[in-house]
């Protein structure tokens, strides 16, 4: 004799162990429960629709509200599911290209690289968009290198990133720590340097600025017209003669021609 539908229903509600929602992979998480389905025998679009929605935190209800608000008259639980991992999806692959877009490849190799970022990105972001992420924090000539591989698989490009990367080493991160204490000293000293050289500067302007310096800079303008008109005849009678005799004259004990001294007529200036 079969079983009265409500009896049937019954036991599928007692049966059914839905596991908590997990929204980094809400595909992997339909899965799950529809093999506690399978397990427990239930069938019914309409049970397996209530199933998922009892089981939906409020944070995730909202992002089906419609659906839950009116759903379709038809596949209610198929409709819910696509839309659900279709969102949620999207709204983690957002999240997650927010998060690999501030990782960076240190010291790391290449291929070690990507698969960090695999690790990261889940299933919910695509490989096309991992391998543009991975490709842009590569240093730009092996960026240049691999872009000529447009038909590569991308393990293959981490193949040859490696084999780039082992040609091109890049500097160790303990040797340009070893180089911080070189450049602060150096730094200090140019700091020191800029200083000394500044206060040198401050006094050379001050000193020219002096009233001392302004006195005799007065005193040679102050001098008597009698006295320069004396200083140019006794320039114009050095004219034509030797260096030693303008400055010994008669003791003079040697002269270079061409020279008009004579003796007795000029005094040496020494």
């Amino acid at each position: 004799m079969a079983e009265p539908p409500s009896a049937t229903v019954s036991i599928e509600r007692v049966a059914v162990c839905i596991p908590p929602f997990w929204a980094p992979d809400p595909e992997m998480w339909f899965i799950q429960v529809e093999n506690q389905f399978a397990l427990a025998g239930v069938k019914s679009d309409e049970t397996k629709f209530d199933y998922v929605a009892g089981n939906l935190d409020c944070k995730y209800a909202t992002e089906v509200r419609d659906i839950l608000v009116h759903p379709p008259t038809e596949d209610k639980d198929g409709r819910l599911k696509s839309e659900l991992i279709k969102r949620l999806s999207a709204s983690q692959e957002r999240k997650t290209k927010q998060l690999l877009e501030h990782e960076e490849v240190s010291d790391r190799r290449p291929s070690q690289f990507l698969q960090h970022l695999h690790s990261l990105a889940g299933t919910v972001v695509p490989d096309d968009l991992l391998k543009s992420l991975w490709l842009g924090r590569l240093p730009p000539p092996t960026q240049a290198i691999l872009a000529t591989q447009i038909n590569s698989s991308l393990d293959s490009l981490a193949e040859l990133a490696d084999a780039i990367a082992d040609t091109n080493p890049r500097p160790q991160m303990a040797e340009a720590a070893s180089l911080e204490p070189m450049f602060e000293k150096m730094s200090i000293l140019m700091t020191a340097k800029i200083g000394e050289m500044a206060t040198t500067l401050r006094q050379e302007i001050a000193a020219v600025a002096s009233p001392t310096r302004l006195g005799q800079h007065d005193s040679r303008r102050d001098r008597s017209p009698s006295t320069s008109r004396q200083q140019r005849s006794r320039s114009r009678s050095l004219q034509g003669i030797c260096w030693y005799h303008r400055c010994f004259g008669d003791e003079a004990r040697k002269c270079v021609q061409p020279c008009e001294y004579s003796s007795g007529n000029m005094q040496g200036t020494r």
